[in-house]
């Protein structure tokens, strides 16, 4: 029965079908559309990607190397700036510590002429109120005969705390740093 069936609308439907499948075929977007603008990925080469690697590298390269070069510029600005701020710092405590060694030297002069004009028990009682370094400083300075007058007024312990001082100022080893 089959036969039969074909036989009458076979013919039919083969003229049925052709309409409706070209209708389908156009209604569907970019059926029989092709993408002119890049070769498909079967036809490109190795040779032809590393062509275009080739061409893109130098300025690739160069783009980098000027981004690099802006950021180095950028840090040595401000590496200078802090140059030039640690430079001022500097130049303002040289210029303290000058005002500070020229008084120091005044005041040093000033404390040794007073203790040379002193007795030497009185001046060993009062150097046995002052720091050991200040002490120390001024009995180097006054005349020898005078600096052991003074030493011997002195307790044992102060005398001997002040004769250390006195002796590490004068070791040349003394500012040199260990190794």
């Amino acid at each position: 029965m089959t036969g039969n069936f074909d036989r009458l609308f076979g013919k039919a439907r083969r003229v049925l079908l052709g309409p409706v499948a070209a209708a389908l075929l156009l209604s569907m977007p970019g059926a029989f559309a092709q993408d002119v603008t890049a070769p498909p990925a079967d036809s490109a080469t190795a040779s032809e990607i590393e062509k275009f690697c080739t061409n893109i590298a130098d300025a690739a390269r160069d783009q980098r190397y000027v981004l690099q070069r802006q950021d180095l510029e950028k840090l040595r600005a401000n590496v200078d700036e802090r140059i030039a701020t640690l430079e001022t710092r500097r130049a303002e405590y040289e210029d303290w510590l000058k005002r500070r060694n020229d008084f120091l030297k005044q005041a040093e002069l000033g404390l040794v002429d007073i203790y040379k004009t002193m007795k030497p028990d009185a001046a060993a009682g009062k150097l046995e109120m002052v720091r050991p370094e200040i002490a120390a400083a001024i009995v180097m300075r006054l005349p020898p005969r005078q600096s052991s007058l003074i030493l011997s007024e002195m307790s044992d312990e102060r005398a001997a705390v002040l004769t250390n001082i006195i002796s590490s100022a004068s070791d040349p080893n003394t500012s040199k740093e260990p190794s």
